[in-house]
Parts: structure tokens; C-alpha cells; sequence
């Protein structure tokens, strides 16, 4: 068998292509989510109808306040070199972040209560975000998902598809058949 032959050897299966999530895309994203969830809860506020800004002012404090700690989150998993379900993390950049917001916004005193909040609140998220995962994963990796027969949204097989398709292009070339001719 000459070596440019390959004919008969079996292909191997694709392997899949996984891109690194790097720090700043980490922070970036949990700092849209925060600004989204924000937001959420400004439209849902009681002070919604006195101050019609307050969506837009909630989003951004909790797009700053995610920034911030998953920004020292981030900082001390580097410094620390350790992995990304690392929960000492969560907790070290949660007293940084929040003595440095609670400086700017309470003074001493505040520094150390937001420092002790943003410690015990992020760490939790954390880690029911990691208890969280492998559920999350489940149901993504579900094949396909069974609706009652009862339910007008039908998935459809291969060839219920194809005569779908068939009828389509049908009803389009009577279509246009309808609209040349009164075009003439």
C-alpha cells in the first residue's frame, strides 16, 4: 500500500473544539449578567413609578458591584494560581472588593461590614453556581425533547421534514405563478 493511499483507513472521530475562557472574559460577561439581573429588578421595583431611571441605575450598580468582585476574583485565582472552582477565591476577592466599595461608600466602618457581605455572598453564589453545573450540563446534553402529542409544536422526522420542505417550494412557485400573471 503506497503511503498517499488512505482510502482504507477509518476516519477518526472530529475532536471538539473548546476555547479557554480567559479572566476578562469571565468578569465581562458575570458583569453583563449582573447589569441584566439589575436591571430586572428596577423594572420590578416599588420606586419604579417616582423615579423612572431607577432600572437603569440598579443595573449599573449591580454591573459595578459584579465587575468589582469577580475582577479580585479573578486577580487573586491568578495571584493564587489555582483552579477556577477554587471557593478560597471567592471568599479572599469578595473581602477585597467589598472593603474597597464599602471604603468609597460607607467610610472606615463600612469597609469592613461590606468586606464581610461581599465575602459570604459571593462565595455562596460560587458555590451554588458549582453545585448548579452538573444539572445545567444534564439538560443540555439531552437529545432530543419529548413534547405531548396533544402539543401543536411537533418535532418532525426526516421525511415529515423533506414533504415540508416540498410543500414550501409548491405554495412559493404558485405563488409567484400567481404574481407574473397579474403582473401581465
Amino acid at each position: 500500500m503506497a503511503s498517499g493511499d488512505r482510502t482504507n483507513q477509518p476516519l477518526s472521530p472530529p475532536t471538539p473544539i473548546v476555547q479557554p475562557t480567559t479572566p476578562t472574559k469571565r468578569v465581562l460577561i458575570t458583569s453583563l449578567l449582573a447589569g441584566i439581573v439589575g436591571g430586572g429588578v428596577g423594572l420590578v421595583s416599588k420606586h419604579r413609578k417616582a423615579y423612572p431611571n431607577i432600572p437603569t441605575i440598579y443595573a449599573t450598580n449591580f454591573a459595578i458591584v459584579a465587575g468589582c468582585y469577580c475582577g479580585a476574583r479573578e486577580f487573586v485565582r491568578i495571584t493564587r494560581r489555582s483552579e477556577h472552582e477554587d471557593l478560597m477565591s471567592s471568599a479572599i476577592g469578595g473581602l477585597f472588593s467589598g472593603a474597597l466599595l464599602g471604603r468609597l461608600q460607607g467610610g472606615p466602618h463600612g469597609a469592613f461590614r461590606y468586606s464581610v457581605i461581599f465575602a459570604a455572598m459571593g462565595t455562596a453564589c460560587d458555590y451554588a453556581a458549582l453545585r448548579a453545573k452538573p444539572m445545567l450540563e444534564s439538560f443540555r446534553d439531552m437529545d432530543s425533547i419529548k413534547l405531548p402529542e396533544w402539543s401543536p409544536i411537533q418535532i418532525l422526522d426526516e421525511e415529515a421534514l423533506a414533504k415540508k420542505q416540498e410543500e414550501q417550494r409548491i405554495f412559493a412557485e404558485r405563488s409567484f405563478g400567481r404574481l407574473n400573471k397579474e403582473e401581465a
